[in-house]
This record gives C-alpha cells, structure tokens and sequence, in this order.
C-alpha cells in the first residue's frame, strides 16, 4: 500500500513499503524541468543537478562521493523537459544518511565558481558526446521542429552559448525560485517505515521556500521540419504528430495504438519495416505524454540508399494502423502495457519513479490497479480513432544523414 502525507510546508511525503527486499530507494523529485528555463540560460536545470554533487552541506564532492559509498549506496540524478529526480539507493538501515544528502544537496549547495566553470566543461563533453550519437540528437532536432521557439522544444542540455552564459547567481535563482516545497516529492520505497519518513523530512527539509512554482509556458505543437548533419553512417528519420497529454481522457487510447504500430517485435513497423523488407535494424513509434500536450514520435535508423522507401513505407504503415488495426494487435498492445508497468513496479526504484510521477501528474496516489482497470476499458474503436486525431494534425519531421529526403 501507498502511503502520502503532506507536511506543514507542503512537501509530499510518500511511499511504497515492499516487505520482500532489505533495501530503500529514495529520491527527491521536482517539478522544475528544462520547460521552464528562458532561453538565455537554456541548460540550467541540467547544469544545477551537476552541481549538487560537485558540494553541499560542508561536503566536498569528494566528501558525497565517499559518505554514500561507505555504507555501499548510490547517489543519482536526472533531469528532463519537466522535472529532476535526486536519488540514493542505500540499505535500509542508512535511509536517514541519504535524505541527509539530499537534503544537503537541495538546500545548502556550495556553487563554488572554479567548480562551476569546471563542470560546465563536463556538460559541454556531455553535449559533444550527444551530438556524435545520430540516434540521440535526432530527437532534439525533432522536439525543435515540434515545437519551435518554445522551451520544451529546446534541447535539455542547453549549447554553447547558453551554458557559458549560466553563473552562480542563475543556479542560486534557479533553486530559490523552482525548488519550492508544494512542487516537490520525497518519495521512498522498499524496506521503509512511513512515519520514519515524515521524520526525517520533517527534521531535513523544514528549510524549503514554501510555495507552488508556476506552470511552464503552454506547448503549442506547430510542427515543420529539421535536417541535421548531412555526415552520418546511416539516415536517421523522425516523425512526430501531436498526442494527447497523460491526463486527457484518451491518453490510454493513443498510447496503445502507438504500441500496436512500433512498440515491440511484433508491431506493425518492425514486421514490415525491418523483418519484411530488412530496411532498418532500429524502427519504432512511441506516445510521449507531457503535463499539457504529447507527442507521439516514429525513429528509424536506415542505409542512406533505403532511406527514401524506407521514409514511404513508414508512413504507410502508420496511416493504416488507423483503420487495420486489429482486435489481437489491440489485445496484444495492451498486455505488453500491463506487463511493462507491473514489471518496472517490482524493483523499488520503479515503485519510487511511479509514485513521483502519481503525485506530479495527477496530485495523488494513483493505485497500479486504476491503471490497469483504464488500460482494460479502451476499445478498439478508441484506439483507431485516438490514432486518427494524431495523423489529421500538423507533423514534424527530423533527419540526420540526408538532407533531401523527406522523413517518416
């Protein structure tokens, strides 16, 4: 069972006790995302969840690296379009020493200047790294044609220009103005006791600036087109259609068709696209769900020369899932959708990530069961009809490797 308590400053405090393992996972999770930077500083959540770890709460970075591991824990982070996650994995005896660094991390980080100018170098590695990996960058170019201008179409790790331009005074702001107590989730799961939990938040976090954050700015999906490096082993072509968000009422709808056109071996873009034709080792769709929008994408990574028909193809297949779709495709999509969330729930850290994104999505503890009960009650009339509301909408389109070719 789920457990949630909201204490006086706001923060929610939850989690997930599983009487099987002998350890926890721990995290804290926040509602600040790469959405809400202004493009000057485009990069400085990512950049801010780097230098957490480079010192806090009278720790060296050497310092956190050394506290967490002596008692054989893990500490990690994660930033994306709308949040960041700080984690630590420990035995449950050291559940107290890890929200202690967290707490530390969050609320007293040092931001040391010759550390900071060191770690934007790190990003910047991190940046170059990415854009040598065709089939990661792809997606920035097509979130940037997806949405252009706006900040979820901006790339979470920022570029030059933007990181260099980032000082202490932006990560001090940044913290001060979106690490707010009524927008963070400290969520734990495993071997824990709950109202050992409300404790440690109530004794660590009493610190945190009250209040809510405001909403990001309001996606506008536009669509139009990309082209990346033209210098690529092989075409890498990207297609997206604007979905439906988490919370809308055909969200389950939308997501299982994705599933059904490429979301496993036996979709309809892997059998026709890869074991059919042997176009492409890598083909797949997948629904993409945001707080106000989503995005449901197609990736396929092909030989330069098939990349025309393998782009005709794609979007073949695609258009006619919308009426071929089948009763046994559906059947199939939707045990694959049950079977992938109780699986990720069987590890403490999927309960934690699950119910994080419960309480950031929905403003409650959503029960696996709700989730299953909504996938069971999608009809197949749904599921077509959810895929030809996405195909009658604008599309965006990103390539790597050919310029001319119009993508998937």
């Amino acid at each position: 069972m789920m457990h949630l308590t909201v204490l006086a400053n706001g923060l929610c405090v939850a989690s997930r006790r599983m009487p099987s393992v002998e350890t926890v996972a721990v995290g804290l999770y926040a509602d600040a995302g790469s959405r809400h930077e202004p493009a000057r500083v485009n990069g400085v959540a990512h950049l801010f969840e780097h230098m957490l770890f480079k010192g806090a709460g009278g720790r060296s970075a050497r310092e956190i690296s050394e506290a967490i591991e002596d008692v054989g824990g893990d500490l990690n982070a994660a930033t994306d379009r709308e949040g960041t996650s700080f984690t630590a994995s420990l035995l449950a005896e050291h559940l107290p020493l890890g929200i202690e660094l967290l707490s530390d991390m969050v609320l007293h980080p040092h931001f040391d200047s010759t550390e900071l100018e060191r770690e934007k170098e790190v990003v910047l590695q991190e940046l170059a790294e990415a854009r040598d990996t065709p089939s990661d960058i792809i997606f920035d170019e097509l979130w940037a044609a997806a949405f252009p201008d706006q900040p979820i179409g901006r790339s979470v790790l920022g570029d030059e220009a933007s990181i260099a331009a980032i000082t202490a005074d932006d990560l001090h702001q940044w913290r001060g103005g979106l690490y707010r107590s009524g927008s963070l989730y400290l969520v734990a799961a495993g071997k824990v006791d709950h109202d050992t939990l409300v404790r440690l938040a109530e004794k660590h976090f009493a610190g945190l600036p009250e209040g809510v954050i405001d909403a990001a700015e309001p996606a506008r999906f536009a669509g139009g087109r990309r082209t990346g490096r033209t210098r690529a082993d092989q075409a890498h072509l990207a297609s997206a259609y604007a979905g439906p968000a988490q919370t809308d009422p055909d969200y389950y709808a939308a997501r299982l068709f994705a599933d059904l056109v490429g979301g496993g071996a036996s979709s309809r873009l892997f059998q026709a696209v890869r074991e059919d034709r042997g176009m492409a080792y890598s083909v797949w769709a997948s629904l993409h769900p945001y707080r106000d929008t989503g995005i449901f994408h197609v990736y396929a990574a092909t030989a330069r020369r098939e990349a025309a028909a393998a782009a005709a193809l794609i979007e073949e297949v695609v258009a006619e899932a919308v009426e071929g779709a089948t009763p046994r495709e559906l059947e199939r999509a939707r045990m694959q959708a049950k079977a992938g969330l109780l699986m990720s729930l069987e590890s403490s850290w999927g309960q934690a990530a699950y119910v994080a994104r419960q309480l950031s999505v929905h403003g409650r503890l959503v029960e696996p069961a709700e989730v299953v009960r909504d996938l069971e009650r999608v009809t197949l009339d749904q599921v077509r009809a959810a895929g030809a509301r996405m195909l009658a909408g604008p599309r965006a389109s990103a390539t790597i490797g050919l310029p001319a070719v119009r993508a998937a």
